[in-house]
């Protein structure tokens, strides 16, 4: 038996298999996750889990077709994979980051796709660019912190490319919270943000993407996470109360 084996969640399993990166499926992220996960797989979405022998999730990758991608990227014809991570430290020596990728590429060659891209960077909340240099992937654009990485099968292939998000900032007036269930944890943040929002006064716009188009069209480089006030982005990933508590208090002090 090999110690490791790859899970690919469906719409059939995923009550049983649950999306990985949090462990409380009757949560409110993890059923809005999983309702989100179910609809997306019609246009393409896969998600892969890795599972040790003793049958623990260490590790998981989230990909889709470039096209419907819930970053703000352009892309024709590519995979472009949203998350992978491997959680649990003691596995991420064993290339098990490798076997994830090499997974997701096979895909991409057998439904004759230009290749695999993603968005990384060294910040919060994405994978950096080591494991995709290791494998062969290659910078094709930058902007802010995030690094557009890519692996053609053919170098003649178009390139992907960013959307600039820096262009949508401004149709944001006052406090905006924009968001998707993409990640599971954003439900949680989300009502977090709204009660310290209430606490002190402040009117917060929560505006909620639900289409990968729109994803593409987000104010920030993660996408499906955004705080802006009057066109400035503030934050571009999940935020905790005191964490948002300490921006609103700094900005209504800045806004005496």
């Amino acid at each position: 038996m090999k110690p490791y084996t790859i899970l690919s969640v469906t719409p059939d399993n995923v009550v049983d298999a649950g999306i990985y990166c949090i462990k409380d499926k009757k949560s409110d992220g993890a059923k809005a996750k999983a309702e989100w996960f179910r609809k997306q797989c019609k246009d393409g979405l896969r998600l892969k889990i890795i599972v040790d022998q003793d049958g623990k999730q260490v590790g998981f990758i989230e990909y889709a077709p470039s096209e419907n991608a819930w970053r703000p990227i352009s892309a024709e014809n590519y995979f472009f994979i949203h998350c992978i991570a491997l959680f649990v430290k003691e596995v991420r020596h064993k290339t098990l980051g490798t076997s994830l990728l090499q997974a997701c590429e096979q895909d991409a060659k057998m439904n004759k796709r230009y290749g695999v891209c993603a968005l990384t960077s060294a910040g919060a909340w994405m994978a950096n660019k080591t494991l995709f240099e290791r494998n062969g992937y290659a910078q094709v654009e930058e902007l802010d912190r995030f690094k557009l990485m890519a692996k053609k099968f053919d170098y003649k292939s178009p390139s992907p490319r960013l959307v600039n998000w820096k262009k949508q900032q401004s149709k944001y007036k006052g406090w905006n919270l924009v968001y998707a269930n993409q990640c599971p944890w954003h439900k949680k943040s989300v009502e977090a943000v709204k009660q310290v929002a209430e606490k002190y006064g402040v009117d917060l716009n929560v505006w909620v993407l639900a289409i990968p188009e729109e994803a593409q069209k987000a104010p920030s480089g993660f996408g499906v996470y955004s705080l802006i006030r009057d066109g400035r982005l503030l934050e571009d990933h999940y935020l905790s109360a005191t964490r948002f508590e300490s921006i609103l208090k700094k900005e209504l002090k800045d806004s005496v």
